[in-house]
């Protein structure tokens, strides 16, 4: 089963990641299968995720249902299992040369894979992805070898990429595409009608290999979700606090500049971000963030996922996505992740210095030299 418009993450409810309130561990479950009921057939978890944890409690959510129902996503990529956290920079990368030689990616990926699996109930997964890759997880034909290895033994369907946890590695992604793309079938970016910069940039490279893309945060925060007002002061620790001081008054003028096109098409807010997305080429699911409020009369994350999952099946026309982009537009409004001339050398999982190759590849796509 391929991959449905709408998708559940299970990054969502607070629990593995700090949004909004933490749900109990039985909240959590009823939310996945609210999603489920509510016709949201695509689930997304990824293995580092409360170290298993949210692997097994979606194996338990979705224990009832058919398997050939729904479409299971896993994500692989941080090294738990020998790894040492390191704070809020979470896990180190599988590929860190301090826990393994290339010659010890297949054999990592094959028991990453498979526990997973076995948490999640499941004997394959429908599409899997290699989860916030450090520089080595775009560039090594080591590490895709292995992965195709999985698709070969039956582990998974489908193969994709998941840069990541911020925002940028554009270069990066164009590249990989150009090198693997006959391997990957998916890719998951940030992208929203607020958030048009830089993930746009890399939508044609995605069509010109014939890379469907999943969008993650199409809710920016939470702001299309309609519970985020003026002054909202986030409790601490969670997720969002590290965005600059007034995002959530800024994205709230530009939606609400939106808003007319969301009322011709009668959509609410987070139906409004969900059509734009899957208004772009090659835009083929989208997975938001579900958030329990903890401010008063906040919508229950339940409701927000029914009201998701009854996106109607419309697009806007090419002028109304430009329209909406413009609106929205937040080019060089923050440091990107991935190559950047900023670097002399590799200091972080996320960061490394520009190479050639990839100032070919921004001359080749008129990106620019501004990396």
């Amino acid at each position: 089963m391929d991959l449905t418009t709408t998708a559940y993450g299970t990054w969502s409810g607070g629990r593995f990641m700090h949004y909004g309130e933490t749900l109990s561990e039985e909240r959590y479950v009823q939310a996945m299968r609210t999603a489920y009921e509510a016709g949201i057939r695509t689930f997304v978890t990824s293995d580092v995720y409360g170290n298993g944890r949210a692997d097994s409690l979606l194996g338990e959510a979705l224990a009832d249902y058919p398997r050939d129902s729904y479409c299971l996503v896993g994500m692989i990529g941080h090294d738990f299992y020998e790894g040492q956290r390191n704070g809020s920079a979470g896990y180190p990368r599988f590929t860190n040369p301090e826990l393994r030689a290339e010659d010890g990616y297949a054999a990592y990926l094959k028991m990453a894979t498979e526990n997973s699996l076995e948490r999640c109930r499941v004997d394959k997964f429908d599409l899997l992805m290699l989860h916030n890759p450090d520089e080595i997880g775009y560039t090594s034909d080591v590490l895709w070898d292995a992965l195709r290895a999985l698709k070969t033994a039956g582990l998974t369907d489908r193969l994709g990429i998941a840069p990541g946890p911020a925002n940028g590695f554009t270069l990066d992604l164009i590249r990989c595409l150009e090198t693997y793309g006959a391997d990957i079938d998916w890719v998951m970016l940030i992208l929203n009608p607020l958030e048009p910069w830089p993930t746009s940039l890399a939508l044609p490279a995605c069509e010109k290999y014939g890379v469907k893309v999943l969008t993650r945060v199409a809710d920016y925060g939470g702001v299309f979700h309609g519970d985020l007002k003026p002054g909202h002061e986030f409790k601490p620790g969670d997720h969002r606090a590290y965005r600059p001081k007034g995002w959530v008054e800024h994205g709230l003028e530009k939606a609400q500049r939106m808003s007319p096109m969301a009322d011709k098409y009668k959509l609410t807010p987070i139906q409004f971000a969900t059509v734009w997305n899957l208004s772009l080429p090659m835009v083929e699911s989208v997975v938001p963030t579900f958030f329990q409020e903890p401010v008063e009369g906040a919508k229950d994350i339940d409701d927000q996922i029914k009201e998701f999952g009854a996106t109607p099946d419309v697009r806007f026309t090419a002028e109304e996505v430009e329209q909406i982009r413009a609106i929205g537009d937040n080019t060089g409004c923050m440091t990107l992740k991935g190559a950047s001339k900023r670097h002399e050398k590799s200091e972080r999982a996320d960061e490394w210095p520009m190479r050639g190759d990839l100032v070919d590849v921004a001359e080749r796509y008129a990106l620019g030299n501004e990396w």
